[in-house]
């Protein structure tokens, strides 16, 4: 068979070369090069600066968040632990991306290999996954506090807890970890070059020169069955929550009740309805310039781990007092 060298179409980009660029049908090439942002070269420096500030921020509203919930008896319960398990998850998920994006943006470190691709790609989209289950968990405790208070304690213990939290884990890192899998199957003769700052999934099942459905389906399908499971569960759950705070007798308690679950609505309204777009768009997308898909898609991955502590720190009471009287007991 006759070799063909990958095609390394940048525009004016260097040529990058690699030590077996240039053969035809390679199953695992030994590095794939990460474009960042592209058409928008010139401007990575001064678009690091937003995604830099965003992560800090995700860094220490997390951060905060476990340290809150940790050093306040009071908030040793079912709703607080998983608000640490979205914290720790929301961690994982930002860091996995953003320190490669940065060296991308402020050192140019396009590279990296196909084992640490495969890995970044597996870790990203595994806690994504995991994420929607988290909220889930979220929405159960919501459910079980408002309907049926009386065995909210009973019902969700911490061993309780811990075990959905398990499941959770458990539930992310098998549905995705045909993925990785998947991907070291095809060839890879077209080229090298992943038009994103990171390893996404569909990105690496495009640079694939055979029949890639099983990959894309297999996507499609966690998309829209796990996902989209996770959004009717949720959705039942909150019509019988409304359905129960619309029994309560006065309007402050109906309010009152409303109130604890503004939080968990905020956040969820963050991470389902730009996810489930830019997903798509992924896929079937026509008249998107490729620029625009990819900045928007890397802010919203962001958005979640920066905004759930705020949206949780502002609205709830707990978190709130803790917070002030942490700060009012350093001024003093």
């Amino acid at each position: 068979m006759q070799e063909t060298p990958f095609c390394l179409r940048v525009g004016h980009l260097p040529p990058y070369s690699m030590s077996d660029s240039s053969t035809t049908n390679v199953t695992n090439p030994s590095t794939f090069i990460l474009l960042g942002i592209p058409g928008l070269e010139a401007a990575h420096v001064w678009i690091s600066i937003p995604f830099c500030t965003m992560y800090a921020i995700a860094i220490l509203g997390n951060f905060t968040i476990l340290f809150i919930v940790k050093m306040e008896p009071s908030l040793h319960g079912p709703m607080y632990y998983f608000l640490c398990m979205l914290a720790v998850n929301d961690l994982v998920v930002s860091t996995s991306i953003l320190p490669k994006m940065l060296a991308i943006f402020w050192f140019n470190s396009r590279e990296i290999s196909f084992s640490a691709c495969l890995t970044q790609l597996y870790v990203f989209h595994c806690f994504s996954v995991t994420e929607s289950g988290i909220f889930v968990a979220m929405a159960l405790d919501r459910y079980v506090a408002i309907c049926d208070p009386l065995r909210h304690a009973s019902t969700l213990t911490n061993a309780m807890v811990a075990k959905i939290g398990l499941t959770i884990v458990l539930r992310g890192s098998m549905l995705v970890l045909p993925y990785p899998f998947l991907l070291r199957q095809w060839p890879y003769c077209k080229t090298n070059i992943i038009p994103h700052p990171y390893c996404a999934h569909m990105a690496v099942v495009k640079l694939a020169c055979s029949d890639t459905r099983v990959s894309s389906y297999y996507g499609l399908f966690v998309l829209l069955c796990v996902k989209g499971l996770d959004v009717i569960f949720i959705v039942v759950s909150y019509t019988q929550i409304l359905r129960a705070i619309f029994c309560l007798p006065t309007k402050d308690a109906r309010l009152k009740t409303f109130g604890t679950c503004i939080s968990h609505l905020c956040a969820i309204l963050v991470f389902y309805i730009p996810g489930l777009f830019l997903s798509l768009a992924e896929r079937f997308h026509q008249n998107v310039p490729l620029h625009f898909h990819v900045l928007i898609a890397n802010v919203y991955y962001l958005m979640p781990p920066m905004l759930n502590p705020i949206i949780y720190g502002v609205r709830t009471k707990q978190i709130r007092g803790r917070l002030l009287r942490l700060f009012t007991h350093k001024c003093t």
